[in-house]
């Protein structure tokens, strides 16, 4: 099968599936075996060495929907994105990021980096220009994301593609919020694309997975540190993961449909303040996000009027769940200040513009009425409690 020629629905539901030989079933047998034999194999197989037949079939599946020639799972979205950086990084070297990203990868490299002798430096915009001009002789990776956590901010993909093969550096990006149904970083000319596959892949708030996805060369160079990491997943989880992304596509465009309505809706809404959507025309980025997504994604964020305390706002809710992680069937809602961004210093959230009351909504398939009726009585119930306290 040339996964090259099959539509995305076909290649999340077949691309990579193990055949059951023995009973004929409908879908990819699990192999639960930590221990295969060594002598007359063409494969010696291990769970640390990333080649058993769930796993392989399973990097088969997620290459193909990225574009790549290769691919690696990994425990979790941190675990790939360590493995991925530290691949092409040793001491003395320089990396540049942008200035956005994710609060783990910033926490990654600001408080671990130096202990290797490795600098880096973030950029102060997403242009060209900025990634250029932090640029040194010792730069070795341009690391981005889009769109972004939490501001849903947009990278030119091609222009960050177009610096890195200048300085012959290696560009790599997180493409979680994506995903691979909105946005193929590969065909744009990034080299290594990396995914918390926990968030979209997984999509059931019930996987903790991660992977990354490049040419051959690139992948074989991740491989041989990612075995000495550790940092594989179990064959149980792997199987689950396979079976998620069957109806990722299906998901997927759901939640882009719905996020849509929502940030429509919040964006017309007398009580919020401020709503971040690339999907928006208001959105700074908007034309960009055109450009190089196919959807807009499944997640937003928005800021109530300052009024309205979002602490409140989020106890109120009662379908939207106030949860910790993103991108599951159920819709959920946190403060990046309290979660993803907390370790971050109020200082730099402030540079980064993570206002305190900033809620992160990431959009599940439920009836989006439902939701709006939802976000209407919890506004209600913050309006009602502050006019208490005030009496």
């Amino acid at each position: 099968m040339n996964p090259n020629k099959k539509g995305l629905n076909t290649i999340c539901t077949h691309v990579g599936e193990l055949e059951d030989l023995v009973y004929k079933g409908a879908v990819s047998p699990l192999y639960m075996g930590t221990s295969y034999a060594f002598e007359d194999v063409d494969v010696k197989r291990y769970p640390r060495y990333f080649n058993t037949p769930n796993q392989e079939a399973l990097c088969i599946k997620i290459a193909a929907l990225e574009h790549a020639e290769s691919a690696l799972i990994f425990s979790s979205g941190m675990a790939a994105v360590s493995t991925a950086l530290m691949a092409f990084l040793k001491a003395g070297d320089h990396i540049v990021l942008q200035k956005t990203l994710y609060g783990g990868t910033y926490n990654l490299v600001t408080e671990e980096f130096q202990k290797f002798g490795i600098s880096y430096s973030f950029t102060d915009g997403l242009g060209a220009s900025d990634f250029e001009d932090k640029v040194q002789s010792n730069t070795k990776v341009i690391y981005i994301e889009t769109p972004s956590n939490p501001l849903l901010t947009i990278t030119d993909l091609k222009a960050v593609a177009k610096v890195a093969k200048k300085h012959g550096l290696v560009s790599m990006i997180d493409n979680t919020f994506a995903s691979p149904v909105n946005q193929n970083p590969i065909d744009f000319g990034i080299d290594v694309v990396i995914h918390s596959a926990t968030k979209y892949m997984g999509g059931h708030s019930d996987i903790c997975a991660g992977a990354v996805a490049s040419s051959a060369d690139n992948m074989n160079r991740i491989f041989h540190l990612a075995k000495n990491f550790g940092g594989s997943l179990s064959e149980y989880t792997v199987w689950l993961l396979e079976r998620s992304i069957k109806t990722m596509g299906i998901r997927v465009k759901a939640q882009n449909e719905n996020a849509q309505r929502m940030a429509e809706y919040l964006h017309r809404h007398n009580d919020i303040h401020k709503v971040y959507y690339p999907g928006l025309k208001s959105h700074p980025d908007h034309e960009l996000a055109k450009a190089q997504m196919l959807g807009f994604g499944g997640m937003l964020s928005f800021e109530l009027d300052k009024s309205l305390d979002a602490t409140q706002f989020q106890k109120h809710l009662k379908l939207i769940k106030s949860s910790m992680s993103l991108a599951g069937l159920e819709s959920m809602v946190l403060s990046p200040t309290k979660t993803s961004h907390s370790l971050l210093s109020p200082e730099e959230r402030h540079r980064q513009g993570i206002a305190d009351g900033l809620i992160r909504f990431s959009v599940g398939i439920e009836e989006p009425e439902d939701l709006m009726a939802d976000i209407e009585q919890a506004l209600e119930g913050v309006r009602s409690k502050k006019m208490t306290i005030s009496h």
